[in-house]
């Protein structure tokens, strides 16, 4: 991967060579189970620190992008995507900032889900 190139383009670029020498999954439905794998040992690697974590964390994310790639998605462009609509969504979340409980006090994030949910039905019947 050179220098300028980004971590998810680079992931798939790896994919993509791999798989034109013939070592890429047979059938896109095997990769779910892999993708399971690989979050039940990032999951086990919490309570070993952050190295470790970090290491789980980056198979996950590459499996990720692997499962985009077999599905025919850009996994740069979705996460573009997903981030977009967070963006969205949050910002409804923040309207209004001053009528929410303080921070700390547990109906604050009752009341920002209770918010985050009213931006998802918005979006959704939009």
């Amino acid at each position: 991967m050179s220098d300028s190139e980004q971590p998810l383009a680079g992931a798939h670029r790896l994919q993509r060579e791999a798989a034109a020498l013939g070592f890429d999954w047979r059938e896109t439905a095997e990769l779910w189970g892999k993708l399971a794998e690989e979050i039940g040992e990032l999951q086990a690697a919490v309570s070993e620190g952050p190295a470790r974590i970090e290491d789980e964390l980056g198979d996950l994310l590459f499996m990720a992008v692997n499962l985009a790639r077999h599905l025919g998605v850009d996994a740069s462009a979705a996460l573009a995507g997903a981030n977009a609509k967070f963006a969205r969504r949050f910002a409804h979340v923040c309207a209004e900032l001053e009528r929410l409980p303080p921070i700390g006090d547990p109906r604050r994030i009752v009341e920002m889900e209770a918010r985050w949910q009213d931006a998802k039905r918005a979006e959704k019947s939009r």
